[in-house]
């Protein structure tokens, strides 16, 4: 990968037509930064990354080399009847707004230069375009088509339009950072590669990104590999962070002593800084903390209430428009958010962007904070309320990463055997195709470039109807396959079904709640809750806390419960903290607790407002919090030394604190692995409780000894085996193999103009899983696997902090407390959750401190010499 250059304004300005140097020149002056590396690479037909923040002229970055390179062929009269540029981005509403934005300078252009006779036609193909609109693309096609991902797969198996695009010059993925890490991006990389197997000549890849790391990997996913499995050329141009950011940490109140009200004195904060600022955008982690956050503004800004708004993803199309328009417009005072308005959009010059509660990602906070100070000129101000100590502590790392530009590290998605059986399909609609050419066009793609030739064939043979028993589960062969020829080819039957399943975004809905035995509703969870719960585990619902016990299609069954909940209601909306971020705020532990040692407290707090711009208050805070867990624990654990904590609590239970800072992610696969183990060993159930410090295991009384053996339990040689055995008879398991098992083909959401509802998909695919599992190696329950264990959990990081922990590189230090240690204070007031109020919930917290306090008055506390390995 090759880093662009920055050109100088005169060396663009000769490479561009007269008159539209002439044009640009009057109308905008100077070139920004990601123009002066990106224009003269689009010219010369480079392929180019441009990774640059929002309000960055990233537009014209991309666009001006290829309406140069349009006008210069209309005015020859060379402009023909076809698309030369294919603009996908994957957000739909993103396409209307870069029409907008191409379609008025093109117009100017025309007016400006009378050797411009014909107009460069830009239009808009998505789900939502009408059969008009595509028959009059037939009859004059778009110079320029804006599509998504998955319009851009049903166009390459349109048989009439995607001859337009058979001599394609140029393919632009713009907000690349939004699929590089998931199963779309899979989707699309590979529908990339059918598009370069399909021109005549290879086209320049253009990619637009936010802030995202590494560069380099995310350039190779944009252009992929060529015929000798190599990358191609790809030119990087990184002016992420030619904007200004300003980010402060807010801490609206004393969290280890004040005994006041932590929620009002939040919205007294947060009313403050929209108050002091013209339009503010407040982000939450959650939908429900938006509409919170917006009920309570207006009820405190009674005057500016109709100018106080709400965005996310559950309110109609017709209302997120109507307060996005109002962004734009300036008439909003403020609008409270969940990741609706992370990007993308275009919303105008906002002042500020406060975010409540941590993002739990650099990249993430950097393109929350980038939505204010829309232009290039204007300073980005973000300021970050935090809602409690290990907030305030993960908070302040986090603004300390940003103004360092260190940020999290995206990965790209493994090869995904269900996303390559709905290409095979759509690949066996076009042609007939000699196996090992359709083998070699898949690795091209970046993500597939290690898929071995058995998956391939597996999921021909899968495909091609190869495994009968699955035929009593009405699953048939969507394509032929001739094992002998290495040949395989389309059913006519099959164009209907993968034109109207193209994709990877699955469907999801509501789970009714039943009482066990009776026909009473109680209520209703989202699937992604429902992935959350084990045979036996609790949780609340109306007020009420129930047992989990089982679930028949979309329908959960339960039994009422007297005691604590396992599971918080909110669990399924939790943004999970990410690797890089966590490892960060384990390195400041480590930096803290060495200051702590070698010097006085005062320095200690000067270094933090210092080094950190933290308030004298908060500084303060976060020193005594960490002077405590020393004092009581004789620990402060960090990425390089996990805590076990061993306490009973009044109930005689035995509950199993593990510290770890690895990342959310990382801690649901060790979590899961070592509550799996333990409840083998010692034949009990085992609730887990977890944030992203760390995660509790709770025994209904005392069975494991505390010490540190419990920890070779997991090992990393075993813990891939641990985790698949223990999620394969989970609620997880089945809800991700009915979405593997939709995007694969073998489940249908609609078939024959009629749609089948999620209900019916989900007792479709048990009653196929219980045939399919017994097949050795069957590609669509291997993906299973795959996509929990390396999305949803972590396991390459789970196997490299075991792989740590054994090679003593991580030490694990083993304590028993009478009660818990301050750094696990949240956990328990966690597990809390769902059965006590915010006030009560404080009150468990300062109970808990004052517990910790009197016992370190009394002389007590301190390393218990319970055991330990590895270095300190």
């Amino acid at each position: 990968m090759e880093r662009a250059r920055e050109y100088s304004e005169d060396e663009i300005y000769r490479r561009l037509e007269p008159y539209i140097a002439s044009w640009f020149r009057n109308k905008y002056r100077h070139f920004t930064p990601p123009q002066r590396y990106s224009i003269v690479a689009v010219i010369d037909r480079r392929n180019i990354l441009i990774c640059a923040p929002t309000g960055s002229g990233k537009t014209f970055a991309c666009f001006l080399g290829i309406i140069n390179h349009l006008c210069r062929l209309n005015r020859a009269g060379e402009l023909e009847d076809r698309t030369y540029c294919l603009y996908i981005s994957p957000l739909k509403a993103l396409g209307n707004d870069i029409r907008r934005n191409l379609e008025e300078p093109l117009a100017e252009l025309m007016a400006r230069e009378s050797g411009i006779t014909n107009g460069i036609r830009v239009a808009v193909r998505t789900g939502d375009t009408t059969q008009k609109e595509r028959q009059s693309m037939l009859r004059k096609p778009p110079h320029i088509l804006i599509t998504t991902p998955e319009s851009a797969a049903i166009i390459l198996n349109a048989p009439k339009f995607r001859e337009h695009l058979k001599q394609l010059d140029y393919v632009v993925l713009d907000e690349i950072h939004e699929v590089a890490d998931s199963k779309r991006g899979a989707h699309l990389s590979i529908t990339l590669e059918r598009l370069e197997h399909f021109c005549s000549a290879g086209f320049t890849r253009i990619g637009m990104s936010a802030t995202i790391s590494p560069l380099e990997e995310v350039a190779k996913f944009l252009v992929g590999y060529d015929e000798w499995h190599k990358p191609r050329p790809c030119m990087v141009a990184d002016v992420s962070f030619a904007k200004e950011l300003d980010v402060s940490v807010h801490s609206p109140m004393n969290f280890i002593y004040d005994t006041g009200d932590t929620t009002a004195a939040l919205y007294d904060e947060v009313r403050t800084l929209v108050e002091e600022h013209k339009s503010t955008l407040i982000f939450t982690n959650t939908r429900s903390g938006a509409e919170r956050v917006s009920y309570k503004l207006a009820k405190l800004m009674t005057e500016d209430r109709d100018k106080i708004g709400t965005h996310h993803g559950s309110l109609s199309r017709d209302t997120r428009f109507e307060v996005e328009e109002g962004l734009k417009a300036g008439r909003m005072k403020a609008v409270a958010c969940s990741s609706s308005l992370e990007l993308g959009i275009d919303i105008g010059a906002l002042d500020l962007c406060i975010l409540i509660g941590s993002p739990k990602s650099v990249t993430r906070l950097i393109q929350r904070v980038g939505r204010s100070g829309h232009r290039l000129d204007r300073i980005a101000r973000g300021c970050l309320v935090v809602t409690d100590m290990d907030d305030l502590v993960e908070c302040t790392v986090l603004a300390r990463c940003a103004r360092d530009k260190k940020l999290d590290r995206v990965r790209i998605v493994g090869p995904a055997l269900d996303v390559l059986a709905q290409h095979v399909v759509g690949m066996a609609l076009e042609q007939r195709w000699e196996v090992e050419d359709a083998y070699n066009l898949i690795k091209r793609a970046y993500p597939y470039r290690n898929l071995s030739r058995e998956q391939f064939i597996s999921v021909l043979r899968y495909l091609s109807g190869d495994f009968s028993e699955l035929e009593s589960r009405k699953v048939y062969a969507k394509i032929w396959y001739d094992a002998e020829d290495g040949v395989f080819g389309r059913k006519r039957s099959t164009r209907g079904i993968y034109m109207t399943h193209v994709g990877t975004i699955p469907s999801e809905s509501s789970v009714q709640v039943f009482l066990r035995g009776a026909k009473k509703k109680i209520g209703e969870i989202d699937e992604p809750f429902l992935e959350k719960l084990n045979k036996g585990d609790t949780f609340v619902l109306g007020g009420k806390t129930y047992k989990f016990v089982s679930v028949r299609g979309m329908r959960a069954y339960v039994d009422p419960f007297e005691g604590m909940p396992t599971i918080p209601a909110w669990i399924g909306e939790m943004l999970p903290l990410e690797y890089d971020s966590a490892i960060e705020i384990g390195r400041f532990r480590a930096e803290l607790e060495r200051r702590l040692a070698d010097s006085d407290r005062t320095d200690v707090v000067e270094w933090l407002k210092r080094d950190y711009g933290l308030e004298g208050g908060a500084a303060e805070n976060i020193v005594s919090y960490f002077d405590e867990q020393k004092k009581y624990a004789g620990v402060i654990p960090n990425h390089r030394r996990i805590l076990i904590e061993y306490y009973c609590d009044e109930s005689g239970r035995q509950n199993i604190v593990f510290h770890a800072l690895y990342g959310r992610r990382t801690l649901d696969a060790l979590s899961r692995a070592y509550a799996y183990a333990i409840s083998r060993r010692y034949k009990t159930n085992v609730s887990v409780t977890i944030n992203d410090n760390g995660f509790i295991l709770k025994l209904p009384y005392k069975r494991v000894d505390s010490g540190i053996s419990i920890i070779d339990l997991v090992s990393s040689e075993t813990v891939e085996g641990i985790l698949r055995e223990s999620v394969k008879r989970t609620e997880l398991f089945k809800r991700r193999f009915r979405h593997c098992a939709v995007r694969g083909l073998m489940v249908l959401k609609q078939y024959k103009g009629y749609e089948i509802g999620v209900g019916k998909q989900q007792r479709s695919s048990s009653a196929i899983l219980s045939v399919a599992s017994k097949i050795e190696g069957f590609p669509i329950v291997e993906e299973t696997y795959r996509e929990i264990l390396e999305e949803v959990f972590d396991i390459e990081h789970a196997k490299e902090v075991l792989e740590g922990i054994e090679t003593g590189e991580i030490g694990v230090i083993a304590v028993e407390t009478p009660f818990p240690s301050p750094f696990a204070h949240n956990l328990v007031a966690l597990q809390a959750s769902d059965v006590v109020l915010m006030e009560s919930r404080r009150e468990l917290l300062l109970e808990l401190h004052k517990r910790v306090m009197d016992y370190i008055a009394q002389g007590c506390g301190g390393y218990s010499g319970l055991g330990k390995i590895g270095e300190d």
